[in-house]
């Protein structure tokens, strides 16, 4: 393991653990009950805490390679890990909210025009989640092209959403709310999908 992280480890158990251990206590006694469910990419650059400012138990995360929503599905004989987290948060936990959160410069999204090797089986595989998103476009890939296709990715994992029955339900009943933010890794805004207007804004 990193030198780095062993240290982080120490700083955490003397340091920060000491200052929040009654919060911790009452996170086990009571058992976690966050508010939102966070679906975000699982880019290094991407950290859901320091990027909401969200401490413990705020926040049920999943975060995947291009911060994709699989189809809703049937069949329950396969495995599928991202399908089972919206479960389990939208009908056990009882989420108020639900976050997709994808961001620039994300390499899931230039595999859209520039695939990885086939050699890949299973991340070319999961990528074609993505594909849905590519803007038609003339010359090289620029970098508007694909600022273009990661806001379309957000919007077509939140229609994903909507596929699944307990988020619908819960959607039209008013008891859950759907987001799409685009996360800019260079300025660190974080812009917010204005459905009604159709195009993502500053936050304020």
């Amino acid at each position: 393991m990193p030198r780095n992280l062993l240290e982080g480890l120490t700083r955490f158990r003397s340091e920060y653990f000491p200052k929040h251990a009654e919060e911790y206590r009452r996170l086990v006694s009571e058992g976690q009950h966050p508010r939102t469910l966070f679906i975000g990419c699982a880019d290094s650059r991407v950290v859901p805490d320091v990027l909401t400012g969200a401490a413990p138990g705020d926040l049920f995360v999943v975060r995947n390679v291009g911060n994709l929503v699989p189809p809703f599905e049937l069949e329950s004989e396969r495995h599928h890990g991202v399908t089972a987290a919206i479960e389990y948060a939208v009908e056990i936990l009882e989420v108020e909210e639900i976050i997709i959160c994808g961001h620039s410069h994300c390499g899931a999204i230039r595999s859209v025009y520039e695939p990885p090797p086939e050699s890949l089986a299973h991340l070319s595989r999961w990528l074609e989640l993505a594909a849905p998103a590519r803007v038609e476009h003339e010359g090289p890939l620029s970098e508007e092209v694909l600022r273009k296709t990661e806001r379309r990715s957000i919007v077509i994992q939140l229609d994903r959403l909507m596929e699944f029955p307990a988020v619908r339900r819960r959607v039209e009943a008013g008891t859950l709310k759907l987001q799409g933010w685009h996360y800019l890794i260079e300025t660190g805004e974080v812009q917010i999908l204005d459905v009604e207007r159709g195009e993502f804004v500053p936050h304020a």
